[in-house]
């Protein structure tokens, strides 16, 4: 399935620049993004960024389409609350979910199936429709209860992937990293990019 729309959620978790990036490259490809961000994931963004965000959903909308040069409606921003967004039923879902950054506490009520929050109700949508959900959990150490809830949401379908990026490309900027972070969930969510270089692409086989 081609993706066209995803549900792109920033929680508390250090790492705010794995998300921005995401978001950023998702505008550049033109797939419509909903976007949440929790109240901690705003606090994070300041202190890890120049950006501060204000709490008001239309007000980082216009942030963001500035920031990126968004085409018009490919960014919607959503509140913790706002039951009447798409991805709050499982009648209109985005093609895919992504969280990224993901703390372990969201990791936890999603496992535990809450839906508390408009990020919770969209992950838990996202596993009741079978649709991609990608958890970026960015954590360490994991305790057993971190483990035990990523186990128990790969077994219900989602993608848990850690914010361990690698190294084989040799980066030489902290962009670089994150880029490598990012392109492996867009692959993930089959997206084309040319973020980093594929393993083994620049190889001729031997004869």
């Amino acid at each position: 399935m081609s993706i066209k729309s995803v549900a792109l959620a920033m929680t508390g978790a250090s790492g705010a620049d794995y998300g921005l990036r995401l978001l950023e490259v998702l505008l550049t490809q033109r797939v419509r993004v909903h976007l949440m961000i929790s109240n901690p994931g705003r606090m994070v963004i300041a202190e890890e960024t120049d950006l501060r965000l204000p709490s008001k959903p239309q007000e980082i909308c216009t942030i963001f389409n500035s920031r990126f040069n968004a085409r018009l409606g490919d960014l919607q921003v959503y509140g913790r609350e706002d039951w009447f967004a798409p991805m709050a039923s499982g009648s209109n879902p985005p093609d895919a979910m992504v969280i990224c950054p993901c703390t372990t506490g969201t990791l936890a009520e999603i496992a535990a199936g809450t839906s508390r929050g408009l990020i919770e109700r969209a992950a838990d949508v996202s596993l009741k429709e079978k649709r991609r959900l990608i958890l970026v959990v960015r954590e360490t150490p994991f305790s057993a209860i971190h483990l035990q809830n990523m186990l128990r949401l790969a077994e219900a379908g989602a993608t848990i992937m850690p914010a361990n990026p690698g190294f084989y490309h040799r980066p030489e900027t902290a962009e670089e990293i994150i880029d490598y972070m990012v392109a492996r969930v867009l692959d993930h969510l089959g997206i084309e990019h040319n973020l980093i270089a594929r393993w083994g692409a620049d190889r001729l086989p031997e004869d």
